[in-house]
């Protein structure tokens, strides 16, 4: 099938001379936005990245949300990265475990820097900053699709300009593009038929998650009590932490001090993002227009507002008040909310709660397509929904962690479109877990691995390589599999991942409090029945014979499936420092299949 370029055409404020040809343009520079731009540039492709604010980072930094949820044991891809850069700038790990919902915390200005610094050593990218998506229209001209946008550039005076590109990505923190192109997507709670989730509520509705405009506190060593707000009273938020006036509730109550110290970030600041009855604000706004989103934002800030001045007067805070020096606002509020759920677009797969919680027991193995891993709970935030008391109670509810389908990213309706933020296809419970700062950072970043693999092979992205996608993974670093039991530098951690994504051999996936886990064991024994089970779905068993497990067995099995020599295959053993093995012994540890890897790249 012969490659049709799709073309967006561009409109917007800018200076004259901008007008130019993209491979790849990314609509969005939030944590996958940023992600997906700057892994698309690394893998060849020409990327243009437009952001409507002058900083990178969406939740994890313009958002104000830095204390990072979820994979702190599983540095997958472009979230270890970022996670290794916070190391070198603040000096160790221990120096980002200030507060206690998480053992990753910076300041969000710090988080801007490092993104812009590793964004600008890319040759193959560039972006506009403050500038607006105002419109995305699809067209049709002489047999290929063409898609016209309009931009608004606040910044510079205006001018016109056309960008043509090949794939486009909404990294939008909404998922504003979807309706933009006509693409097919769901918005709110799914029914519990939709995706047979027994959680799920019996009928769908269009209630989202509560937003939060995150503030960031500074210790002036001084009084900076706030005027009280409008509307302030106090009992609003007296079952925030442990207080004489909250005598019972049904959340976990802790101390005043304990609610500050949950978001304390390095060089003294506090992160104010409290979820027990705290700052946490309601509203659907995702079909909103910009005025009526505006008056949200306006709502949502002075409820934090008020919240500020009851942590300041009714707590003793009095000395802290939103920093001067973290945010380029006249309010010095973050310049965005911190937005926890989105529309979710159809795509070429839906991800739902049975595929994490049983991913062999279900009709499609989409494990077997996975492309990067997450670990947290299913975390819903519905407490300052007027309805709350009525509606699923998802506060961590658990789950093994798990591997997210590559047909997740892809658009089912339109080739060469893809999503890099939290509008991927998964039902409403699951976005509970994939919205999560590591998991976005790598929906971002296979989402420009796709599209620049697209552009460079001359195929759209329904014709993906999906064994070619985990592999360009794999070699980032990424984790296609969640092992917590063989880390990257394991000299088979590519073979052991892998295997997990044939099912050859699999992992077990287990819950333990707020840790979601899942182990290989790769020393366990293997049961030859069971390895032959997992391999039958791939070979002819009965062409390909393998009677035991010994070594000289597995080589020359291995020879006759891949049609390669066996002295070479024993050379590669040999060089992954296994020549002390005995080739006559009948091997009993799942290890012995690391060279079941190899048929990664025939299945």
């Amino acid at each position: 099938m012969q490659f049709k370029i799709i073309i967006f055409i561009v409109l917007f404020l800018i200076s004259c001379d901008d007008s130019s040809e993209y491979d790849v343009i990314v609509i969005g520079g939030g944590a996958g936005g940023t992600s997906a731009a700057i892994q698309s540039a690394r893998n060849g492709a020409k990327t243009l990245l437009i952001e409507e604010t002058d900083w990178l980072g969406g939740m994890l930094t313009s958002a104000g949300v830095s204390a990072v949820d979820g994979n702190y044991k599983l540095p997958s891809g472009f979230w270890g990265e970022f996670k290794d850069s916070l190391v070198s700038h603040y000096g160790s790990l221990e120096a980002l475990k200030t507060g206690w919902v998480s053992n990753t915390l910076f300041e969000p200005r710090v988080g801007n820097q490092i993104l812009k610094s590793i964004a600008v050593k890319e040759k193959n990218l560039k972006i506009l900053f403050s500038t607006e998506v105002n419109s995305v229209s699809k067209l049709d001209f002489q047999k290929i699709d063409k898609f016209e946008a309009e931009y608004y550039n606040f910044n510079i005076k205006s001018s016109k300009g056309n960008f043509l590109s090949k794939v486009l990505i909404d990294a939008t923190e909404l998922g504003d593009v979807l309706p933009m192109i006509d693409e097919d997507y769901d918005l709110g709670m799914d029914s519990k038929e939709m995706y047979g989730e027994d959680i799920a509520p019996e009928k769908n509705n269009d209630i989202i998650q509560d937003l939060t405009f995150v503030m960031i506190l500074k210790n002036y060593n001084r009084s900076v009590k706030i005027e009280k707000p409008k509307n302030y009273d106090p009992s609003e938020f007296y079952c925030s932490t442990a207080s004489i006036n909250c005598p019972e509730s049904d959340k976990a109550l802790w101390t005043p001090k304990q609610m500050m110290n949950y978001g304390e970030l390095p060089n003294g600041k506090i992160m104010i993002n409290w979820p027990i009855y705290g700052n946490d604000y309601y509203s659907n706004l995702i079909e909103m227009n910009y005025d009526e989103r505006n008056e949200v934002f306006k709502n949502a800030k002075e409820k934090s507002l008020r919240f500020l001045y009851y942590i300041q007067d009714e707590l003793g805070y009095d000395n802290y008040s939103l920093s001067d020096e973290e945010f380029d606002t006249e309010d010095n509020f973050p310049p965005i909310p911190y937005y926890r759920e989105a529309r979710r677009i159809k795509g070429k797969v839906t991800f739902s709660l049975d595929y994490i919680k049983k991913p062999f027991d279900q009709i499609h193995p989409l494990y077997r397509t996975g492309i990067l891993v997450g670990d947290y709970p299913v975390d819903h935030h519905h407490d300052a929904h007027p309805d709350r008391y009525n509606l699923p109670q998802l506060a961590f509810y658990p789950i093994p962690s798990y591997s997210l389908p590559v047909g997740s990213i892809v658009s089912k309706k339109n080739p060469n479109f893809l999503v890099a933020e939290k509008s991927i296809s998964v039902s409403n419970l699951v976005n509970g877990t994939t919205r999560l700062q590591p998991v976005v950072l790598q929906i971002g970043q296979i989402a420009g691995l796709i599209a620049s693999e697209s552009v460079k092979n001359n195929i759209n992205t329904h014709q993906i390589d999906v064994r070619n996608i985990q592999k360009k993974f794999l070699d980032t670093g990424g984790y296609i599999q969640p092992y917590l039991d063989v880390e990257k530098n394991h000299p088979f951690f590519k073979a052991y991942q892998r295997i997990g994504s044939t099912g050859i051999l699999k992992g077990t996936g287990i819950n333990v409090g707020w840790s979601n886990q899942t182990w290989f064991y790769p020393e366990d024994k293997i049961n030859f029945l069971d390895l032959l089970k997992g391999l039958d779905p791939y070979y002819d068993l009965d062409k390909y014979e393998l009677k035991d497990l010994k070594i000289s067995s597995v080589y020359k099995w291995i020879s006759s499936i891949l049609g390669e020599d066996i002295n070479e295959i024993e050379k590669n053993w040999k060089s992954l420092g296994l020549k002390n093995f005995n080739k006559n012994k009948n091997y009993k540890s799942r290890r012995i299949c690391y060279n079941c890897g190899l048929f990664f790249k025939t299945i």
